[in-house]
Order: C-alpha cells, then structure tokens, then sequence
C-alpha cells in the first residue's frame, strides 16, 4: 500500500470520528508535504538540493498513551500508520475503546499495523525504533530516561491553555468558549482552564454559565469517579467560601449535580482547574505575562477573540505554542506543531544519494 493509499483509508476511516475534525486525504498528504516536502519522498528519492534523498519511517513505532482525551492518541496512530510504520499503542489501565474502534476501521492491511495493550510488553520497548510519550512530566523524563540512544523519541508532557477576549461587546464568542471548555470534559492539553476578558468580565462570566448549561443538555458530561466528583465539590467549596468574604468572586454552578462549573475571579494568579468542565473567568490583567510566568512553560494553547494577526502578534511571546479562534480549541489542523515541534520529522531518517552527471533532474 503506498502513501496515497494510506491516506486516503486514513481519511475514511477518520470520517467515523467527527471530534477529530473533517480530514480529507489532501489534508494527510498536505502534512507530508508541510513536513517532508513530498509525500512521494518516503517511497522514492527526490531532489533535495544538489542530490536526492529519500526519509525512511520507522519500522515500528511505540505510543505510550495518557487516559485524558482519546484524540491525541488516535492522532498520533494515525501519523504513525501515514509514514507507513507498525504502531504499538500503551494504553491506560483503562483502555482506550476509540482506538480498538478505530483499528476495527481500517482496511485489514493497516489493521494489522495497529498492536493494542493496557500493558507494556517489554520486548515493545526494544522493537521500537521510535518512542512517542503522552502524559505528565515525571512520565516523559521516564520513558526518556528508558529510550536507547538511537531510538528517535518525542514527548509531550503536561500543558495548560486558556482564552483571552479582546473585543467582544456582542459576547458573540460565548458559545464557542463553551464547547472548548466542555468537549473532552476538559482533560485535553487544549482545554481552556480560564478566559481572560477586556471589558465586562463578570457579565461574560453570566453569559458563559448559561452556555455551559445548553452545551450540557446537547452533551451530558460523562459519570465521574468519586475522587473526580470529590474534586470538583472541594474546589466549589473553598471558592464559595472565598466569594462570601471578598466580592472579587462568584461561583456560579449547574443546580443538583457537578456537571459545570463557571467562576469569575478577579483575584490576581493563574487558576488552576479541578476540571470536568469547571472554567475560570477573569478580567484581562495589565501585564499578563507577568500573571502568566508561573505556568509559562506548561502553556499550550491559547482561544482568541477576535483571532486577527494583530491579536497573534500581542501573545506570540506569552510561551504558547498554538494561538487559535475561541470555538476551535479542541480542533486542530493535521500540519499544527504539536507543543510547538513538528510532528513526523523528528522520527523519520534521511538517506541522501549523491549522483552522478548520468542521474537527472
């Protein structure tokens, strides 16, 4: 099967998968080219220069996987089997079920490619040419600690994202702000953990909540574990104490239950979410980089409103690797630099061919 091929069962396969955004096979195969300069490139030597190269995928390629959002998984699979490797997917104790969904999708040829476990063979590790890591940093530095010199390895480690609104006096990106803080029930790295607002903070706060309850009746947020639960209840608890003594601060929360949380604090500090949809608004700071500098570093993503290049080019500096509209957190485009580095580059090798005057353009 070659590279075309690939991409276009990829794409029919991810159909069935709609929160991974509308793919066609020019966008796989633009990824490619963004990446490699020609998708031909892995099957055949290209001009590169003065002599030809050709990259080389890894044979086999290792996933460890995180429990938080399946989408990350099945991205990273799905880049796997396009450079044509055999994937080997770590899941989490708990399993994965889209990414036995997704296998079941494919043609049997690139099924076969696909190896699933809830553990770690440990011959896994040493069949592997590349490692990829998804989890919190203790489990990067692990598995780096692990990798062989040769072994190409890629981590992607804890990150925090959030929104920020510059002009908005129609509220017009509300309903967006919803969804990227309700799909995935906010355990993505993309997830927003709070808006930033210039201009009425608590009115968007009000408006925000009760988008939050609408996106709730279309998507009822999964049942939660009781030390989740348990979370979101302490969290609510020590902040409606705080709001009872300082006016800087109101909680407002779905009626009964635990299914959404919105919080307006003007309180100065970056709020960490217990998340499951539980979502900070805070009027935007004089200097946000200062309010940012504790979390600099973990910063993912960043929602804009409105998403002009101007707006781009205020937070390009704040550490983030990804400036998007509000509304589209959660969907990335296939050619996005994940954590801000390319995504099939680092795994593949490079064989140059340097030919003679008998080998033309």
């Amino acid at each position: 099967m070659n590279t075309e091929e690939r991409a276009a069962h990829l794409a029919a396969a991810i159909a069935h998968f709609p929160w991974l955004g509308e793919t066609t096979a020019t966008d796989l195969l633009a990824l490619l080219t963004a990446e490699l300069g020609d998708p031909q490139v892995l099957e055949n030597f290209r001009w590169h220069g003065k002599h030809l190269s050709r990259a080389v995928a890894p044979a086999v390629i290792l996933h460890i996987i995180s429990g938080n959002t399946p989408a990350a998984g099945l991205q990273s699979l799905i880049r796997g089997l396009l450079l044509g490797s055999h994937n080997l997917c770590k899941l989490p104790a708990a399993g994965l079920p889209e990414l036995l969904q997704f296998r079941d999708a494919l043609p049997p040829e690139l099924a076969a490619r696909v190896g699933l476990a809830t553990h770690l063979p440990a011959e896994w590790i040493e069949r592997a040419e590349a490692v990829i890591v998804f989890g919190n940093d203790e489990t990067v530095r692990q598995f780096r600690s692990l990798a062989r010199p040769e072994q190409a390895f890629v981590g992607h480690g804890h990150k925090l994202s959030f929104g920020i609104v510059f002009d908005d006096p129609k509220l017009a990106s509300v309903p967006g702000a919803a969804r990227d803080a309700s799909i995935f029930d906010q355990l993505g790295c993309l997830s927003p953990h709070v808006f930033y607002i210039a201009g009425d903070a608590f009115s968007y706060a009000i408006r925000l909540a009760d988008e939050m309850e609408k996106f709730d009746a279309r998507e009822p947020r999964r049942a939660l574990s009781i030390a989740e639960a348990n979370a979101v209840r302490n969290r609510r608890a020590e902040l409606a104490f705080r709001a009872a003594n300082d006016k800087r601060i109101a909680v407002l929360q779905s009626a009964g239950t635990t299914s959404w949380t919105v919080v307006f604090d003007a309180t100065p500090e970056f709020p960490r979410s217990p998340l499951n949809r539980f979502v900070f608004v805070k009027p935007l700071p004089a200097d946000l980089a200062a309010e940012l500098a504790p979390v600099r570093r973990h910063l993912g993503a960043i929602g804009m409103w409105t998403p002009s290049i101007e707006n781009a080019r205020k937070l390009a500096a704040l550490g983030a690797s990804r400036l998007c509209p509000i509304g589209r957190m959660q969907l990335t485009p296939w050619t996005w630099h994940q954590d801000g580095q390319p995504a099939l580059t680092p795994l593949v090798r490079w064989v140059d061919f340097e030919a003679d005057d008998r080998v033309t353009r």
